[in-house]
């Protein structure tokens, strides 16, 4: 398939497990569900999980349908990624993408049982691609996201069992 237009409209609902930009013309008459690493709407765009630690906020995997804007439309779910004090930035990581891959594969769980433990987060900038120089920054910052999670008392809880 050359073209998302070209996706035709016999379903009726359609899980998205990582794409780009869908057009209008896609989008027009269904119903898409999308799997994103970040809690929308504060974690909006690439590189969600990295932002979301250099900037302080709670991880998790947001399902929702998607519509015209970048991960804002209809949230049905956030399923949180829980932060141990034992992490290091890969054990998180890897944590954080299995969420990503339990989300998508009990989808219907949580549109029978939709669940948002963080509904007054404020809308967040839709970014881009982390760029180097924060890159090399996020380890430093890794550490003062763990610190403030516990010492404040913010421990995150983890998924549903």
């Amino acid at each position: 398939m050359k073209q998302d237009r070209e996706i035709d409209g016999s379903c009726e609902l359609y899980l998205i497990a990582g794409a780009g930009i869908l057009s209008a013309e896609c989008l027009r008459g269904k119903r898409i569900l999308n799997g994103h690493p970040g809690v929308i709407p504060a974690a909006r765009g690439l590189d969600a999980f990295k932002w979301s630690i250099y900037n302080g906020l709670p991880l998790g995997v947001t399902l929702h349908y998607i519509d015209r804007r970048v991960d804002a439309g209809e949230i049905v779910s956030v399923i949180p990624t829980p932060v141990f004090a034992s992490d290091t930035l890969e054990t998180l990581a890897r944590r954080h993408y299995e969420n990503e891959i339990y989300t998508l594969a009990h989808f219907e769980e949580s549109l029978r049982h939709p669940c948002n433990p963080f509904p007054h987060l404020p809308q967040g900038a839709q970014m881009r691609r982390m760029g180097s120089e924060q890159e090399r920054e996020l380890a430093e910052r890794f550490a003062l996201y763990k610190q403030r999670v516990f010492d404040n008392g913010q421990g995150w809880p983890g998924r549903p069992g």
